[in-house]
């Protein structure tokens, strides 16, 4: 038996165990976007004064650990209206597959009065859903459960409010499984089925949660379309007559529904989790210190923004997009995607390499790719669209332009779109303050599988190119 020294605790270990598997054991959270694999080289930390991969470290000795510093995510409120403390509160909850975002909203007032968001920390266990999903089927769900419900209680905890009634709770139907403790195995290997779609109702204290009463959660639409999409569509609302809305939900995975009074159409688009950050040599997501805009100067000098305004460390999803962009605008990079440098230095040692602008290009055809072939499933000009809607975790900060000059929303819509911080959550107030009928996003939807979509394969090739979108 090996003691690990972290700070002032001490853990133990045995001879041949994984640092990493220590770590997740005493749920001390280290991002494994990989998975475990050791080809992210995001698991770093300092072993006896030498930096390690957590995830490949064997421990046969006693060590001092020292874990890289946590930041603060960007948290942007955005439409969210704030009010003073009343009677009645209830909470809302957005589980994200990276962050996770809590309100406490007054019904008196319908407004917030309290705003926190926390990084997820499933990503101990895998940046994106199906490295989640595979450890639940190897394992089982409850750390998963565990480490999530352990955060919440966090969140809630800095809130000081008194126990509430309810809290409502949307996000992706594989974190609605993890959430409420069920197996989500099902939902990794065809036909992908889940345990439940539904609204659930669950006892709060039963499930581990501190000052509620009751949980409810808001209905999916199918495995790969979730709670935050259709809380997505609710804060927007249906389009006039003959017209539809087009949403486009930006995080680890990336869901699109195109809707109308009538239909709506989802797909989920396998962009990987190239704009949080996680399979970015130098990514990183929206957190102290991450590069979130990018320009050239008029003497060609660089001019970089980060979170919080802290020393560079990294680049997150807006930033990747404003990066490329500007790139692209001075030859750097041309319209195959090459780069005649193998990096392109920005600062602090943060690189974009040629290997990231690939992963780039193949998440933004996807994107691009699935808005497309949405639209000529349901035979939709752009003139019929009335408003195309952008949410995620870093949404707020995206810049419209460069998203089109690189190819990722089309350029027909650029004058239509709308940026929104996190639908999820501004619909799930919505919700809670309204109870409004939430089946008219459901009832007509349809969920279109790209891998059999008869537009999506060749748009997918066409779209890998860096065009005059």
């Amino acid at each position: 038996m090996f003691k690990i020294n972290i700070g002032d605790k001490i853990f133990y270990a045995e001879k041949g165990d994984i640092l990493s598997d220590v770590l997740i054991k005493n749920k001390i959270a280290v991002d494994h976007p990989c998975g475990g694999r050791g080809i992210c080289q995001k698991c770093k930390v300092t072993v006896n004064g030498k930096q390690q991969l957590s995830c490949k470290y064997k421990i046969d000795s006693d060590i001092s650990v020292t874990l890289p510093e946590a930041g603060n995510i960007l948290s942007e409120t955005g439409a969210i209206q704030t009010g003073k403390i009343t009677e009645n509160i209830c909470y809302v909850l957005d589980i994200g597959t990276t962050t996770l975002a809590l309100a406490a909203v007054s019904s008196d007032e319908q407004k917030t009065v309290r705003f926190e968001t926390s990084v997820n920390p499933q990503r101990a266990y895998g940046a994106d859903i199906m490295s989640r999903i595979e450890y639940c089927r190897e394992n089982s769900p409850e750390p998963l459960n565990s480490v999530l419900i352990d955060e919440i209680n966090r969140m809630i905890k800095k809130f000081s409010l008194p126990t509430v009634d309810k809290m409502f709770v949307a996000g992706n139907t594989t974190m609605l499984h993890l959430f409420f403790n069920v197996d989500c195995s099902s939902m990794g290997i065809a036909p992908y089925t889940p345990v439940f779609l539904e609204s659930k109702t669950a006892d709060a204290h039963s499930m581990g949660l501190d000052g509620i009463k009751t949980v409810i959660s808001l209905p999916s639409v199918s495995s790969f379309v979730g709670a935050d999409i259709v809380a997505g569509m609710n804060y927007i609302g249906l389009p006039g007559e003959g017209k539809y809305n087009l949403l486009i939900d930006l995080g680890t995975n990336a869901e699109i529904v195109l809707f109308s009074q009538k239909i709506s159409l989802a797909a989920a688009a396998a962009a990987g989790p190239c704009f949080e950050g996680a399979n970015i040599s130098c990514g990183m997501s929206a957190t102290d210190g991450a590069i979130y805009a990018f320009k050239f100067g008029k003497n060609g000098e660089k001019k970089i923004s980060t979170v919080s305004g802290k020393p560079a460390k990294g680049i997150c999803g807006t930033g990747l997009i404003d990066i490329i962009s500007e790139l692209l605008k001075a030859g750097i990079i041309d319209q195959t995607g090459y780069m005649e440098d193998e990096f392109f230095d920005l600062e602090n040692g943060i690189t974009l390499s040629q290997e990231d602008i690939r992963k780039f290009q193949l998440a933004k055809s996807a994107i691009y790719s699935a808005i497309l072939s949405l639209i000529k499933t349901q035979v939709v000009s752009f003139d019929e669209i009335s408003q195309m809607y952008i949410s995620g975790g870093f949404s707020a900060k995206i810049n419209i332009e460069n998203a089109v000059r690189c190819g990722l929303l089309p350029k027909e819509l650029s004058t239509k779109t709308i940026a929104l911080n996190n639908s999820s959550l501004l619909g799930s107030i919505k919700f809670a303050n309204e109870a409004n009928d939430l089946s008219v996003y459901i009832k007509n939807s349809k969920y279109i599988d790209l891998s059999s979509n008869a537009f999506f394969t060749d748009l997918f090739v066409r779209n890998m190119m860096f065009t005059d979108n």
